[in-house]
């Protein structure tokens, strides 16, 4: 069978056990060659960052969370650089936005593609995207010395468009693959973040990384994905590995929550209950891969 084909059955095989909503295992991923790893130590410094990352338009609490996020080496293993187009996907309340958008201010483009508030799902799903939207349409308004030239398209995420075929130099998305498996648009996500990027383009995913025996139902309710299923998705859409990095990971975190991922901090759902336990484990553990869409 065909590399591309075997991933799409694997993906195919992941969704069937999630929508079945069972205990069980895992299948048997493909032996595939290891990508390379960066270790953080490693990791080409983005010196364009160093003012950005100290800017004024950054809260307190969103510079707080770059121990957590590590923005610098995240971009700079993406190879994200100010003379691009990048894409954001889902961006939010702006937190990576905020960063992206001066980087590639002068030289470069910002377009953040977000959710279409009357197409996100139940009453719920819609309230929480049109708060984030405005939210993150408040940020770039309050600051057009900052945001000005940054760019925003909604996108319907049952049969999403994400912008002109092949337009992209990079894609980015940070912790909403979780989503898009929970609403079922994953698969038709990831086909459409290939279209958009350009041959030879990279797309990169930072997303809660669950342990390797995960049973497929709780990817449906832990925010929890297994990072092979990940990379299958990516693959089964047409894009190759490149490499992944430990640059997001968290050995503390023990990914066996009853409230899953959203137990830890930003979300902190249990609200004062172990709240110091838990600060103290931190954000949670993430997977960092890059894929690329072949040149032909």
């Amino acid at each position: 069978m065909r590399p591309l084909l075997l991933a799409v059955a694997i993906v195919a095989a992941f969704s069937a056990g999630a929508s079945q909503a069972r205990e069980q295992t895992a299948p048997n991923m493909p032996v595939l060659p290891p990508p390379p790893m960066v270790p953080v130590d490693q990791a080409p410094v983005a010196s364009p960052l160093d003012s950005i990352l100290a800017g004024d338009w950054r809260s307190e609490t969103n510079k707080a969370r770059d121990k957590y996020r590590h923005p610098r080496e995240t971009l700079a293993f993406f190879g994200v650089d100010p003379t691009q187009q990048v894409i954001e996907i889902w961006p939010g309340g702006g937190w990576y936005a905020e960063i992206l958008a001066p980087l590639l201010r002068d030289k470069g483009r910002y377009i953040g593609v977000i959710p279409d508030a009357a197409k996100a799902g139940d009453e719920k799903a819609q309230a929480y995207a049109e708060r984030n939207n405005q939210k993150l349409r408040d940020l770039f308004a309050a600051r057009s010395d900052v945001f000005g030239k940054a760019t925003l398209v909604e996108a319907n995420s049952a049969s999403p468009v994400l912008g002109a075929p092949g337009s992209a130099d990079v894609v980015l998305t940070f912790r909403n693959v979780h989503n898009w498996v929970m609403d079922g648009n994953e698969q038709v996500m990831f086909k459409a973040l290939f279209a958009v990027l350009k041959p030879g383009g990279t797309l990169g995913v930072v997303d809660h990384r669950a342990n390797p025996d995960q049973p497929p139902a709780e990817m449906q309710s832990s925010g929890y994905l297994p990072e092979a299923y990940v990379i299958a998705l990516a693959t089964g859409a047409g894009f190759e590995l490149a490499a992944k990095s430990e640059i997001n990971a968290n050995p503390l975190d023990t990914k066996d929550y009853a409230d899953g991922v959203w137990t830890l901090p930003p979300r902190l759902a249990k609200g004062d209950v172990d709240r110091a336990k838990y600060l103290a484990i931190g954000e949670s553990d993430r997977m960092t891969l890059r894929f690329t869409k072949p040149a032909k």
